[in-house]
This record gives structure tokens, sequence and C-alpha cells, in this order.
């Protein structure tokens, strides 16, 4: 590919064009350059589809209300009309394609949203703790727990007990439920029942956090809860339906899998290569998991891109090896595309012995596109196979765009890529001779290249990681230059000959060799974890500063000529605008029984009620505050009594009442007053009054003081009307702020 600089000889613009040109003649110079420069850019045009689709993806997910599906599709409908009308080429001929792939999108998640349509269970009619119902059904899946207990998914056949306004029309047709006893005889397609309290997903701990209701909402979970005993098996059931049948057996072979291997490798060590075969990390204590993810390991944990890659690669490598070996076969036959056939086999089968997560599946369709263009004699790292791979996930699952181990393992792998191209055509144009190494030169480059590859991807994910986590891990460079090698020698070979003799009943002895890899790396994490200042918190960066992050990268690896540059200007106001967010002053969650201010530090002292945990270290994360919540929650900021506690924020007096004896005077001079119980009809405050009832009906509410007056946003508001979103009526009254 030829390397062009600047914009491709559109330097200046027209000699003729006097310093007082309109500003219509330099309109028309500046198009006139862009369309030279994507002429000469044709090549990579392709690698902007996904790019655009996902926009439209994105543009659907920020609406503030559902669509109706035909207004959804209509701009699909129009964009194709003005795309068959116009120029093909050109610079109308893109923006007509990019507008397609936008319509598209939108079309795209819309139908996809009303094919994963379920019952959600409807939220209690009074704000407080679930009351227990008989649930019967399937078990889909079995995740054991660090801790006593289980996590089961069921296809729900019946819940008994149900209200008058929860009839069968509203079943969730799939729930979650935490058991805090395992039932060592259950296996995958059991009937079960059990007694347990349901409610629905819970939605974000503050305006603009991670939904878990949307993401329940795709996997077609309609209820979660827990139950305080084990689920026994129903012998009245009939057999499960045939797909959960066929489902259940894949789940029993991996199940079966996962015994043997925590049989054979006891401990924390078996729990880790249970979690690396087979995918299921409930027996990971959460030290451990702490450790790898302040380390920056945690990606290791997780079946993803490096482990299909070490596991498909080895099975490419061994049968390619064994081939070779035979020359009547390596003369006469391609046996580099029959290896490239067995491994991608060999990829499928690894896939449904790890569960067939989603992250795993992404990685299963990135590895395969791969292996597909060596049959198809075509380069298997390039930007394309990588673009393709995008997009075919994005058209099949949509909402696999805001999943933060998507955009992740994307930029990761693009980054990565486009590096590797860019020093290939270097090199290529320096006409670099292909030089002998020792061994040591051998080592040095295999380090130099995990430095390198740990770097450009730790650069790549830092702002997702900002983004979603409000975290860094500063010592990752040096985490993975110490326990990748050990990732790649010994632990994943060992566990594909694991899955080799394990037929034969032999996998003790590479499970002991997977074993020392393991507590090796383990070693590593929490080695690199206690280092000072091994973990940075950041504060959460507004959505505009993310955005420009994210444009400029793509410019900046998407592009192949010297005008990739310019991504640099995005990104740079990108951090410009990253320290602008605006902290709420005020914040109310958990049935107003969780109450933080922020004091004149500028960090959050929080009232904190039973069970407001969770919420509360979400908050702590989202202020970029390391602390515990046990520190947050000591309350210096509040002067309490029996009654209730007072509190000053910028001025303005906060109430938090703890009976209705102080509402005399709470009711009459408070400017904030939050009710962690109904509010009586006879307090009528001048100023916010935030109870029970509006924290049920509209989520946790976030307060922000600007010249006096209190600005309130609400979770509910920051959803928007979605099917995800729907709760109970508004029960509450109307939000009053001076």
């Amino acid at each position: 590919m030829a390397q062009v600089g600047g914009m491709g000889g559109a330097g200046a613009p027209p000699a003729g064009v006097r310093p007082r040109a309109t500003v219509l003649t330099v309109a028309a110079w500046l198009l006139a350059a862009v369309e030279r420069q994507l002429e000469i850019e044709q090549d990579r045009w392709f690698l902007w589809l996904p790019v655009m689709f996902g926009a439209g993806i994105a543009l659907y997910f920020a609406l503030p209300s559902e669509p109706l599906s035909l207004v959804a599709l209509m701009p699909a409908v129009a964009a194709l009309a003005l795309h068959l009308a116009g120029s093909r080429g050109g610079l109308t001929g893109v923006a007509t394609t990019a507008l397609l792939a936008v319509a598209l999108g939108i079309a795209a998640a819309k139908l996809r949203t009303e094919w994963v349509r379920a019952p959600v269970l409807p939220a209690a009619s009074e704000p407080g703790r679930a009351r227990p119902v008989d649930v019967s059904g399937y078990v889909e899946l079995i995740e054991p727990r660090a801790s006593k207990g289980q996590r089961l998914t069921l296809a729900v056949t019946a819940i008994a007990q149900r209200t008058e306004a929860q009839g069968a029309s509203v079943w969730p047709t799939r729930v979650r439920i935490t058991t805090r006893m395992p039932g060592d005889t259950l296996k995958p397609g059991d009937a079960v029942r059990l007694r347990a309290a349901l409610h629905p997903p819970p939605g974000p701990s503050l305006p603009g956090d991670y939904d878990f209701a949307r993401s329940a909402w795709f996997q077609g979970l309609g209820a979660v809860g827990s139950a305080d005993g084990a689920a026994t098996i129903d012998r009245n059931a009939g057999s499960p339906p045939l797909a959960l049948r066929l489902s259940a057996e894949v789940a029993r072979v991996r199940q079966a899998i996962g015994d043997r291997i925590v049989a054979a490798l006891p401990g924390e060590a078996g729990a880790i290569a249970n979690a690396l075969i087979t995918g299921e990390r409930g027996g990971i204590s959460e030290a451990t998991n702490q450790a790898f993810r302040d380390s920056g390991l945690f990606h290791i944990l997780s079946i993803s891109g490096l482990h299909m890659v070490i596991m498909a690669g080895a099975v490419f490598f061994s049968i390619r090896l064994a081939l070779a070996a035979i020359p009547a076969i390596a003369l006469r036959y391609p046996i580099k595309k029959w290896a490239a056939a067995g491994a991608m086999a060999g990829a499928f089968g690894y896939l449904m012995i790890s569960g067939a997560a989603f992250a795993t599946v992404r990685s299963y369709v990135m590895i395969s596109i791969m292996f597909l263009a060596v049959l198809l004699d075509r380069p298997a790292i390039a930007l394309r196979n990588v673009a393709l791979a995008a997009l075919i996930i994005l058209v099949a699952w949509p909402e696999s765009l805001l999943d933060a181990g998507f955009q992740m393992s994307f930029a990761a792998v693009v980054a990565l890529v486009s590096s590797y191209e860019w020093l290939r055509l270097r090199n290529a144009a320096r006409g670099a001779p292909a030089t002998e190494r020792g061994w040591l030169g051998r080592v040095l480059m295999f380090l130099g290249g995990i430095l390198t590859t740990t770097l450009v991807a730790s650069v790549a994910v830092a702002p997702f990681g900002i983004y979603h986590f409000h975290n860094t891990q500063q010592f990752a460079m040096l985490a993975n230059l110490l326990a990748i090698p050990i990732c790649n020698l010994i632990v994943m070979p060992a566990a594909l000959a694991t899955l080799l003799a394990m037929p034969l009943g032999l996998e003790a002895a590479p499970l002991w060799v997977m074993g020392l890899g393991v507590e090796a790396m383990v070693w590593c994490a929490h080695i690199v974890a206690r280092l000072p200042g091994a973990v940075g918190h950041v504060p959460a960066i507004p959505m505009p500063a993310f955005a420009l992050i994210v444009c400029g990268g793509l410019w900046g690896t998407l592009w192949g000529t010297r005008w990739r540059l310019l991504g640099l200007v995005p990104i740079a106001l990108g951090l410009m605008l990253a320290p602008t967010a605006q902290r709420p002053d005020v914040l109310v969650g958990r049935g107003a029984a969780l109450v933080a201010v922020r004091g004149t530090d500028g960090r959050l002292s929080a009232l904190a009620g039973r069970g407001t945990r969770f919420e509360l270290e979400r908050w702590l994360e989202h202020d970029g505050d390391a602390r515990p919540p046990e520190e947050a929650g000591k309350a210096a900021a509040y002067s309490c009594d029996r009654q209730g506690c007072i509190a000053v924020v910028k001025g303005l007096r906060l109430a938090v009442a703890r009976s209705a004896a102080a509402l005399r005077d709470d009711c009459a001079l408070a400017a904030i007053l939050v009710l962690p119980f109904p509010r009586p009809g006879r307090c009528r405050p001048g100023g916010a009054a935030i109870d029970s009832h509006d924290i049920a009906a509209r989520g946790a509410h976030a307060l922000t003081i600007m010249d006096g007056k209190v600005h309130i946003d609400t979770v509910a508001e920051a959803r928007g009307d979605r099917p995800w979103s729907t709760t109970m009526a508004d029960r509450a009254r109307p939000l009053r702020a001076d």
C-alpha cells in the first residue's frame, strides 16, 4: 500500500484564491481535498462499516424513549433509497454508504430488542423486601460460588403464590437465583423447585451508571433473587424442551470436566484451572480476583482472545507439525489449510467446553475468521478480518456494543493489528532483511514482543477502563511481562494436554504441571498488586470526552496514511474535557436509607443503612475515591440525634428524618428533606423532598446545588422510557427544588 504524505497533494488552496476568499470557496477546496484523500485510502473504507453500524446502535440506545418498530426501520429504507439514487463513488458515495450503515445499525438494534422481548417481573406494590414465592423450572446453568452456595439460571415453568398483579402473562421465562446452600446433586437440565424472593433486575446505582437491567433484558432474565434453602429435584416434572436438553448435555459434559479438574487439582489452583478450561470462575476467591484486577492480569482469568489464540494456535501448530513429518502428505497436499481447518474445529470444541460465554463466542468468531483467511490464501492478521468479525458480532448481537469486554477486546486487537501492519510496511519500505538470531536474541525478541504488545494494548484499553471502572493498573506491563510467558508456555499447553488426556483418565499429570504454572501466575498477581500505587483511581469522565477519545483512536488506527495523525486532535480535546464532569453534591439511594453528601474536602460522607454497601461502593468508584465504604460511612459531615441527622451542603440545610417526630421542624426548615419512609401528606416542605416511594419509583437521586438552587437528576430520567427500564407506576409526588 503506497504511503502518501499530508493530504495527498492537496496541501494548499488554488493559486487564484485571494486572502478574502469566500467561505464557500474554502469549503469547496476542503471537500475536494478530503475526496482526493478518500480515493487514496479506498482500500480502508470497509474498515469503517462496523464503526458506522455501531454508531447507529449507539444512537438507538441513546434515545430517550423506545421508538415504534416502523419508526426505527424507516430510516434504513430512506437511506437505502438515497444510496441507490446517488453516486456510488467519491465523497457522495462514502457519505450515503455511511448513512445507510448508521440507519441499519438503528434497525438491527430495534429488531434485536423485539426478538429477545420477554416478561419482566413487576416491582412490588410497596417498596421493601420481596416476599418469597415457589419457583419451578429447569436448570440451564449452575455457577458455584467461592462462598457457600450456588447461582442457578432457571427456565421457569411456574411461579406459585403470585399476586393478582403478577399473573401468568408476566411470568419471567428465565430467572437467576442465588442459593445459600449448594445442591450437590444438581445437573443442567434437571427440573427443580425452590422457594425464593424475586425482584426485577436492578437498575443503575446512580444516573448514568452501568445498567444491569438492560443487560438482563438481552439475556432474557426477567427476575433475580435469592433462596435460603437449596433447590430440590422435581420428580413430577416432564422432560425439558429439546433445545434445553441439547444445551444441558453440553453443560453436563462441561460440569463433569470441571469436577474431574478440581478432584485432581484441589484448592484454588484447581479453581483457576477450571476457570481456564471450562470458564467457570465461581470457585475463585474474591481476594485472588481482586489481586488479578489490581495487577492488570484479570483478562487471564476470563476465557477470551488470549486463551482462544493459544489453544487454537497449539492445535494448528500440532497438526501442521504432525503432517509435515510425513513427506508423502506434506509434499502433495495443502497441510497448512488442513491445520487451519483442524484448528477451527478445535476452537469450536473449546468454545463448547468453556460454556460459550459471550466473550468466548466473540473470540471464537475472530479466530475463525483469521483461520478462514488462511483457507482462502489471504493474510490472517489484517484489519479487514477484525472489521469483519466486529460487523458479524454487531449484526448478531447489537447490544454487545455497550459491553465493556467487547469495547476493550476490539480496542486492543485493532491497536495491535494496526501497529503490526505499520511495522510490516515500515520494514518493507526500508527493505529490512531477515537476520539470524541466536537463542539470546530470540528470548529478547520474545520478551520485547510481550512488552510492546502489552504497552500498545494497555494504552488502547485505558480509556475504556477509566470510563467503565474508574481505575488504572499502573504496573500492568510488569505483571504481564511476568505472567504471560507462564500462561503461554506452561498453563495453556498443559490445559490442552489435560483435555486430550482426560478421556484416557490420565489428566492428573498435565494438571499438576498446569497447577505449577497457575500458582506462579497467582504469585505474580499478588506481588504486583501489593506494590505501592498499583491501582490508580480516576473520577468518572463525561460521555463527550470518552466519545472524542474513541473517535480519535479509531481515526488514528483505521486509516493508513499520514492523515491518521489528525486523530490526535479529538484525543487531545477528549483529554481536556475528561476532568470536567459535574459531581453531585448529594446522592440518595436504597429506599432513601442511603444518603451521601459532599464535604468541603470534596469527598462523600454517607449515612448508610442495612444492605447499602454495594451501592455506596459504586458511588465511591464513580468518584474515583479509593476509601472502603466503611470509612465513607462514618458520616463526619452530619450532626445526628435519635430523631435524625442534619448537614449543611453549600449553604443549604439537608435533613434526614428518622422518625415522624422530626418532621415538624424538618418540613419547615430543610431546603432538602430525605425520608426513609413515605412522606405524610401534612409535610409540605418548601424545597426538595425525597422519600422511599420516590427512590422506588425513580431510582437513585443525584442533587447538584448551583447558585443556591437544587437541580435533581434521577436514574429514571437518565434511562428514559425503554423496555428494560419499565418500573411500577410512578408513586412519588412531584419533586420540588428551589
